[in-house]
């Protein structure tokens, strides 16, 4: 027992000793300048709780990356179908019974801690979907397969946007289009969902614009609207938008530094709205410029690369679904919070991962990141071994 007990320790201390340093390294720089943007942001309102739980959700998360760094992927996912009756439980009961906040009801209170479920949902319904695919390709043909997927995440889709979270709703759905990909669907249908969708998106705009969209509800209309036309909208919808461009260009290439407190800061003034959450990157260019805009960037940029270079050198689906979901998860979401910030895409509400204030976002990342590592240990492990043979 003892000898098993020493070799299980020994085999997991290899697996973190070969934990991706530059994934590593760069997830943390962002958590930090996150937390360094949250402490002016609180320094100002002078409450020091939001930075309390976004530091100790911090720490948190590291802890869990690192556990499950030596984690079985495998162990996890064959509770595939627990995490799709979690998920749909949590949304159903957040329309039931949720917390309201902004026009929207997103949240849910159990045992008096506070939770987003829509955030949960995204690294359940990638664990889900990791099994479920291998799963059913052994019972059904790959297009009844992936027929069967695209009815699973309805349910969630739909959920979500009833709260109202459009912007979530694309995120679960674009995740969930590279899962499809990943697992191998046909190049032709990718082919022609690409084809189908651009034109839709013209429509959409178009009809927007001619006041004639049935499908969407006022107020995203009117922020498409704004985003084609802001200086029509520059004291209402576009407000936070414009604010966050002045912002971001106030702080020129070094920035105005961390001292918020001066009446020449824009943050000082209360001119940056929403700015611990989906505007915290007119934070950070405001006191970091367009040097620390670039970082930033160049951070997630890696982060996302990094993840889907671990998922190609997947030898198992399940693995690479994994680890590519997780990169969607964090590319595409980045993206669109920094287009959002910068007047290039509409106003959204999505977060920046690892950066803003939301501490469910922020422990289920790290939870997905975790997962990630471990499957780059596996493919450490794996090559190290086959070099060993040969």
């Amino acid at each position: 027992m003892k000898t098993k007990k020493s070799s299980s320790i020994s085999g997991n201390i290899k697996r973190i000793a070969r934990i991706d340093p530059v994934l590593t390294v760069s997830v943390i720089l962002l958590n930090l300048m996150g937390l360094i943007s949250i402490r002016s942001i609180t320094g100002i309102s002078g409450s020091s709780s939001i930075l309390i739980k976004q530091a100790a959700g911090s720490v948190i998360g590291i802890i869990i990356m690192i556990a499950l760094s030596v984690a079985d992927t495998g162990r996890i996912t064959k509770y595939w179908k627990i995490f799709y009756i979690i998920t749909v439980i949590s949304l159903l009961a957040v329309l039931i019974f949720g917390s309201s906040g902004g026009g929207a009801r997103r949240w849910i209170t159990i045992a008096g801690l506070t939770y987003q479920p829509s955030e949960l949902a995204k690294i359940l319904l990638i664990l889900f979907y990791s099994e479920y695919i291998i799963e059913m390709e052994g019972k059904f043909s790959r297009p009844l397969v992936y027929v069967f997927s695209t009815l699973l995440i309805l349910p969630p889709f739909f959920m979500i946007l009833k709260e109202p979270d459009l912007s979530t709703g694309i995120m679960i759905f674009l995740i969930f289009c590279v899962i499809l990909f990943v697992a191998g669907i046909d190049r032709k249908i990718v082919a022609g969902v690409t084809a189908a969708a651009i034109p839709t998106a013209f429509i959409i705009v178009y009809l927007s614009l001619i006041g004639d969209m049935p499908f969407l509800g006022d107020y995203q209309r009117q922020r498409i609207l704004a985003w084609l036309h802001p200086e029509d909208y520059a004291s209402s919808t576009a407000y936070q938008t414009m604010n966050s461009m002045t912002a971001i260009g106030s702080g020129q290439l070094i920035g105005k530094g961390l001292h918020v407190d001066e009446s020449s800061t824009l943050l000082g003034t209360g001119f940056i709205s929403e700015s611990q959450t989906d505007f915290i990157f007119a934070v950070i260019g405001e006191q970091l410029g367009f040097l620390g805009c670039c970082i930033m960037i160049l951070l997630i940029t890696v982060v996302t690369v990094r993840c889907y270079l671990i998922a190609s050198e997947s030898a198992g689906r399940r693995d690479r679904i994994i680890a590519a979901g997780m990169a969607s998860w964090i590319g595409f979401q980045s993206y669109i919070n920094l287009g959002v910030a910068t007047g290039l895409l509409p106003n959204t509400g999505i977060p920046l991962p690892f950066v803003s204030y939301g501490l469910t976002s922020l422990l289920c990342l790290y939870f997905g990141l975790g997962l990630v590592q471990s499957i780059n240990s596996t493919n450490d492990l794996k090559a190290a071994s086959e070099q060993t043979v040969n």
